[in-house]
């Protein structure tokens, strides 16, 4: 039988769902960023010979314009949660909530729209997939989000509660300390004379 969270767990758990909210966030808007740039159809228009069909291609952003700009700040919002905490993070949960169904909406457009020429209908899936994974861990962020930590608590350093020591002095104080140095130059005169200065 599993014991009660013990208070030293709850951060650690706060953090490790923070961590998949934030890879849920960036991974759904990169995949959607990423599939709205591919061809959704490609249109051939026959030419008299011999001149080649042409071929004119349209990715989801021609078709979409605002498809990749929201998928975009979906992206930098998913990072954007990592810098927030409390109260602002939970509302830019819901914001990143509301972006990632505009995306898998986008996707979910092209998926039933009806495209002439040849119709690629797996990259408005993975725009769908996408939008949809944003939104999940935006949701998640804003149910839950209030109570994570911020991520760079854990690197913190604790404030110092006792005074720093003093350096080391660099020689000894009272009245050996000109003595010792006189010692020394003696010492180094001797050898330039030749002479042993621990003999005698």
């Amino acid at each position: 039988m599993t014991g009660p969270t013990q208070p030293h767990d709850r951060p650690a758990a706060g953090r490790r769902q923070l961590t998949y909210a934030v890879l849920l966030c960036l991974a759904g808007a990169g995949l959607a960023l990423w599939a709205s740039t591919r061809s959704w159809s490609v249109e051939l228009t026959v030419r008299p010979a011999p001149l080649p069909p042409m071929r004119d291609a349209r990715t989801g952003a021609a078709l979409l314009p605002w498809l990749p700009a929201l998928a975009l700040v979906t992206l930098a919002g998913g990072g954007a949660v990592l810098a927030t905490r409390g109260l602002l993070r939970r509302v830019l949960g819901v914001l990143l909530g509301v972006f990632g169904l505009a995306v898998a909406a986008g996707g979910g457009y092209g998926l039933v729209t009806d495209l002439d020429g040849v119709v690629s209908r797996q990259w408005p899936a993975l725009c769908l997939l996408g939008g949809l994974l944003a939104a999940a861990g935006g949701g998640w962020t804003a149910l839950r989000g209030g109570g994570w930590p911020a991520m760079g608590a854990r690197y913190e350093r604790p404030a110092r509660t006792s005074p720093q020591s003093a350096p080391p002095e660099a020689g000894p104080a009272g009245p050996a300390g000109p003595m010792a140095g006189r010692r020394t130059t003696e010492a180094w005169d001797a050898l330039d004379r030749g002479e042993d200065p621990t003999a005698g």
